[in-house]
């Protein structure tokens, strides 16, 4: 049988993410296939890279928990196409979670103003927002 949780508790949940990886993690964009596991090694070249607002995420609320604050950066570091993402605490080493990448309206995990990178090219995250599953 499923275990199902009162809102509370779900939202709970959501924010110790945000409290587990820090102030002002690391994003990282990504080509390539998503490792299987935060534990595995990262792959791909990193396309894009920026630090992220000291309170990155929003309070949970509804069982959901969306970015806060502006997710961007004035320049890319390399050209592909963006394809996972990995949110790395401050220490630039230790990978809180990753996910897909896609353009607006793609599905992904996290969605991008446009997944094909050029170096030195302004990005926006467009849509982040993580749910509580039972």
């Amino acid at each position: 049988m499923a275990l199902t949780y009162s809102t509370a508790i779900a939202n709970a949940r959501l924010d110790v993410v945000e409290t587990t990886i820090g102030t002002s993690p690391i994003l990282r964009i990504r080509t390539g296939s998503m490792p299987a596991t935060v534990a595995t090694a990262s792959a791909g070249t990193v396309l894009a890279s920026c630090t992220l607002p000291s309170d990155w995420m929003a309070a949970a609320s509804s069982r959901s928990k969306a970015k806060s604050g502006t997710w961007e950066d004035t320049s890319a570091d390399n050209t592909g196409t963006a394809a996972h993402f990995e949110i790395v605490a401050s220490d630039g080493t230790t990978v809180g979670m990753r996910g897909t990448v896609t353009a607006t309206g793609g599905g992904g995990d996290m969605t991008v103003d446009n997944v094909s990178f050029a170096a030195a090219q302004a990005f926006s995250i467009t849509s982040f927002t993580i749910t509580a599953a039972n």
